[in-house]
């Protein structure tokens, strides 16, 4: 790797432009509904959310946090009115779901659902204690058709958790009405702040209409009825500041520990800067890069133990580790992968699994190799291969997409829909069915094809248009930000994090067992 060369230097423009438009985006999640409704509610006494989340973790405790730019590109707020995130608290590894009132009061969206339901989703696949802070106003009405049906998922997660001796808490700071009085209700902990929590079912105006009782919000759900006549709050707090003292007493008191093992390796960091990752990193998915030099510039000592080097070049597999967790690699070196490369990761994602050691994906693919000699050659046969063993592979699965991720490539470097304990992605990688310029090509000679077979005059005009069309569209909907957007990777992250973010995935799978899988399906042979 030359960082004086002009491919570096131009790779290093892009990552840095696309950034500084990252770092534009999380200043608007991080605005919230803006000045003047942070300000709105400050002046009564509350404290913006990011404050509370602040003062719930450990001092100078790292957050990582997810979905930040869910509903970018849509009609909501990006971020999605709730913050989620892993955090410490008393010393312990939680999801936090923190409600951001200033967003249309903390209101419910149909990608805010998305967002929560993939919070609750990692904390019970790795089995990490959540803890809500609560303040919404509910569903958001006019898009309640997307809500009501798979909203009630966030109820079946709480309970679930319950049941598998996970604790749920509610820090209850403002309004949690409606379907949101149930978080309270289903969580193991509650606690509800005085003057400020309101949990009801019906509202005054509501029971005004239902039943003609003219009743006052303190007496329908405030959190003195609550902790002296309903019993439903376990807490009493005074304020915001003492509610969330209490939580962190409760989280003091689970008596936690991790299930599985710790960190047995030296965490010694790389040798090489993690700086040059953003030289490293292409600008051009088609122009591949040296996963060995970002290997070397995440994994501890920049130590790596290849596996079958000579073999199936286009994806490179060894072992590493991570802050002192032992991993496997599996990395795409250029893009195509050929039958020997699925048959290679499939060996290797069994070796895995035999020694109880998490794998982290590298996606940069175009997915499998086509043409006539491979499909007769068995590429069909061998990446089903790969893809059984992604499916069945029950040792933790974390994937980061750092360049492209297209066709059944995603799906045999586990991606979103073969459910990786996490999935990031750098802030210039491309997902899609295929690249833009190869999807428009397609239906550009599937649209040819069918004009010469119904002895059609080509309209070429038309169709250079309709190429040019679908190739910007491809282009907006592959862009980082658009997919990060639909809650199909749990966040974009700067290059240079990837040590770090990986380091706290890591410690975060491992509150769960660590166990791999000894039986899989059928191998097509």
């Amino acid at each position: 790797m030359d960082p004086s060369s002009e491919g570096f230097r131009r790779n290093q423009e892009v990552q840095l432009e696309a950034l500084a438009a990252l770092d534009e985006q999380l200043e608007i999640v991080r605005a919230g509904g803006g000045p003047r409704y942070i300000k709105r509610h400050q002046d009564r006494g509350r404290l913006p959310v990011r404050e509370r989340v602040e003062l719930l973790l450990d001092r100078d405790s790292p957050f990582l946090e997810l979905s930040a730019l869910a509903a970018w590109g849509t009609e909501f707020t990006v971020g999605a009115s709730v913050m989620t995130g892993v955090g410490v608290v008393s010393g312990v590894e939680c999801i936090l779901i923190a409600h951001d009132p200033t967003v249309r009061g903390g209101a419910m969206n149909p990608y805010s659902l998305r967002k929560t339901l993939r919070a609750l989703e990692i904390a019970r696949t790795n089995r990490l204690p959540v803890i809500n802070l609560v303040e919404s106003g509910g569903a958001d009405l006019p898009t309640q058709s997307e809500l009501f049906v798979p909203g009630g998922r966030i109820f079946h997660e709480l309970t679930r958790l319950s049941a598998m001796g996970v604790p749920t808490v509610a820090l209850v700071f403002g309004n949690s009405t409606a379907g949101g009085a149930y978080i309270p209700g289903m969580c193991d902990y509650a606690v509800l702040v005085d003057g400020q929590a309101r949990v009801f079912l019906g509202g005054p105006p509501l029971v005004k209409m239902a039943t003609g009782e003219d009743a006052d919000e303190g007496s329908l759900g405030g959190a003195s009825m609550h902790s002296r006549i309903s019993g439903l709050s376990d807490y009493f707090a005074r304020d915001e500041l003492d509610c969330i003292r209490i939580g962190r007493q409760i989280v003091s008191d689970f008596n936690w520990h991790k299930l599985g093992p710790s960190p047995t390796l030296p965490a010694d960091p790389p040798l090489y800067d993690p700086e040059e990752l953003l030289g490293i990193a292409s600008s051009d998915f088609r122009v591949p890069l040296d996963p060995h030099e970002v290997l070397a510039r995440i994994v501890d000592g920049s130590r790596f133990h290849e596996y079958k080097e000579l073999y199936g070049t286009s994806l490179v597999t060894g072992w590493a580790s991570i802050h002192g967790f032992p991993v496997g690699f599996l990395a795409n070196a250029r893009g195509v992968i050929f039958s020997e490369e699925a048959k290679k990761a499939t060996e290797f994602i069994l070796l895995a699994n035999q020694t109880n050691t998490p794998l982290i994906f590298l996606q940069n693919t175009t997915g499998y190799m086509v043409g006539e000699a491979y499909e007769q050659g068995g590429i069909i046969k061998d990446g089903a291969k790969m893809i059984n063993a992604v499916t069945n592979s029950s040792v933790p699965h974390i994937t980061i997409n750092i360049g492209a991720s297209f066709g059944a490539g995603n799906y045999g470097m586990s991606g979103r829909a073969f459910d990786p304990r996490f999935i990031f992605a750098w802030v210039n990688a491309k997902l899609a069915v295929m690249g833009a310029q190869q999807l428009a090509g397609v239906l550009s000679i599937v649209a040819r094809q069918s004009a010469e077979r119904s002895q059609r005059t080509v309209d070429l005009e038309a169709d250079e248009l309709r190429r040019r069309n679908i190739e910007d569209q491809i282009e907006r909907e592959s862009n980082a930000f658009f997919i990060t957007s639909r809650l199909y990777d749990d966040g974009v992250i700067d290059p240079r994090d990837t040590r770090t973010v990986l380091g706290m995935t890591l410690s975060a799978v491992h509150s769960q067992v660590v166990e791999g899988r000894q039986e899989f399906g059928v191998f097509r042979m």
